[in-house]
């Protein structure tokens, strides 16, 4: 025995060694400003030189164009019912078989990049479960972390953040709707009485053995407490509908929702192109032009919180839905397009790169995308806003693919379009007629599907907005634009309404 251990022991000594050499294995990340990274890519693409985007400030010289007469300077949008040679898509089989897997295929080469076929695998984790209230109704909130296999590349470790709430009375699952944003509990069921007593008294002798002099002032002040609990009840901010907050609105409907933080599945800057999900699968080394940008990261955190919500119980997986605004809101669509297991979609103020069509030249533009916000793309996309570059110059009319195709990529599943109103801060940078526009031309995909698209029998060049606070909700493709500001809040008991509609789901079930 004596022989064998000492026999091993030399073993053991280079695995204790050789340990940390294993997990710091290959090169180290490459650390770059957005500035370098952006340039970094450029130098890929052969690009010289980038046009400039527009500013928002309307006395700025280069100012964006909101003059509609100037607005389609490119007569046709791709058409999402013909297939790359010409001919014409007429059945649902040539749309699932042909058709559709062309439109992913180049919006991945060309637009918002390839997601690797070796991502690794995800890990969840319950890191606690909480009894809450989210106005008047009971919930059950689950603290979930999504650990992500990095075995391959210790250097980089991505922990998605997820915060799950149901209805604690529900009868069975519930449809549950996945929001970018924020992750954390709601509303922290707190200590009361005590609970409380107890804790406020621990910690005074811990003050006070930390500081006896703590004990006169404890004594000159016998009422005071280190901790308080919050007031029972505290009326929220309303929205600008004067409707509770969406979380409210959802729980009370007998929905679940998910908080889940892009954030902590890739940064949403140029910088952390070296980091995040995107970052562990290069190993910590710059984006060739056809990776995938933070748009796909995000909706792939979203996929994989799908996933989890797929294992549990209090969810009805067959009928979840994304959510998100602005950024967020491009998320959105970019998870429902590729994600076919999402039943249903809420796209809130998502501007170029979501809803609107990418040929228009109002408010925001291709160059906005290919400029500052470059990270958000594939680095092929860069190649449309070049002005000099060793392949010429290129713009947005030669982009393959455009926005009505990637809401038809949606169907026949619930979408719905959601807009404020410039006068309350939903600015007109995001062209909501380039949305409504495209949203129009993605109804033939629908129909051709055998689901509803808009009412509308025009030409999506010429076809007019609704007014105002007029919901065309009645098929599985909806407009709403509301008079609020940048916020799907006014929009929200609509949605629900409207989903429940086509589950036949009510919160009495």
């Amino acid at each position: 025995m004596r022989y064998r251990s000492f026999g091993f022991l030399p073993v053991l000594l280079i695995a204790v060694v050789a340990a940390p050499l294993v997990a710091q294995s290959g090169p180290p990340p490459v650390t770059f400003t957005a500035e370098q990274d952006q340039q970094n890519m450029m130098k890929q693409l052969g690009i010289e030189a980038l046009r400039p985007g527009p500013s928002g400030d309307p006395n700025a010289p280069n100012h964006a164009n909101y003059d509609e007469s100037k607005a389609n300077p490119y007569a046709n949008v791709p058409d999402p019912l013909a297939m790359n040679d010409g001919r014409k898509v007429t059945t649902a089989k040539q749309w699932w078989d042909e058709r559709r897997p062309q439109i992913l295929a180049m919006y991945s080469k060309y637009v918002y990049g390839q997601v690797p076929n070796h991502v690794p695998e995800v890990h969840w984790t319950v890191t606690a479960i909480d009894h809450e209230f989210i106005g008047f109704t009971p919930v059950i909130a689950k603290g979930l972390i999504g650990e992500v296999d990095n075995s391959s590349y210790p250097a980089i470790s991505v922990k998605i953040h997820a915060t799950l709430v149901t209805p604690a009375n529900a009868k069975g699952p519930v449809p549950t709707l996945i929001m970018f944003g924020p992750s954390g509990f709601p509303n922290p069921n707190e200590p009361r009485g005590e609970e409380m007593e107890r804790l406020n008294d621990a910690m005074k002798k811990l003050l006070i053995q930390q500081d006896a002099g703590l004990q006169k002032i404890f004594d000159e002040h016998p009422a005071w407490e280190p901790f308080k609990n919050s007031p029972f009840f505290v009326r929220p901010e309303l929205n600008a509908d004067g409707d509770p907050p969406n979380t409210w609105e959802l729980a009370a409907a007998g929905w679940g929702f998910v908080l889940l933080d892009p954030a902590t599945v890739q940064a949403d800057n140029g910088a952390g192109l070296t980091r995040g999900i995107i970052g562990l699968v290069n190993k910590g080394q710059p984006r060739r032009p056809e990776d995938w940008g933070a748009l796909r990261a995000w909706a792939w955190g979203a996929s994989r919180t799908l996933d989890y919500l797929e294992t549990d119980p209090a969810v009805d997986a067959k009928h979840v839905g994304i959510d998100g605004v602005s950024r967020y809101g491009k998320a959105a669509l970019v998870t429902m397009a590729y994600d076919p297991r999402f039943y249903m979609v809420l796209v809130g103020s998502s501007g170029k790169g979501g809803a609107t069509l990418l040929r228009r030249n109002f408010g925001e533009a291709v160059e906005s995308l290919t400029g500052g916000e470059y990270y958000w793309m594939a680095g092929n996309f860069m190649k449309y806003g070049a002005a000099k570059a060793s392949f010429g110059s290129m713009n947005p009319g030669d982009i393959p693919v455009d926005s009505n195709e990637l809401i038809a990529l949606c169907a026949p599943r619930l979408t719905f379009i959601s807009y404020g109103v410039p006068e309350k801060g939903d600015a007109k940078w995001l062209d909501h007629r380039g949305s409504f526009m495209a949203t129009v031309d993605a109804s033939r995909v629908f129909r051709l599907l055998g689901a509803k698209g808009l009412p509308v029998t025009e030409d999506y060049r010429t076809a007019q907005m609704p007014p105002v606070n007029t919901g065309w909700l009645d098929g599985e493709l909806a407009w709403r634009q509301h008079d609020g500001g940048h916020t799907d809040a006014p929009n929200m008991k609509w949605f629900i309404r409207w989903a429940d509609k086509f589950m036949h789901y009510g919160p009495a079930q």
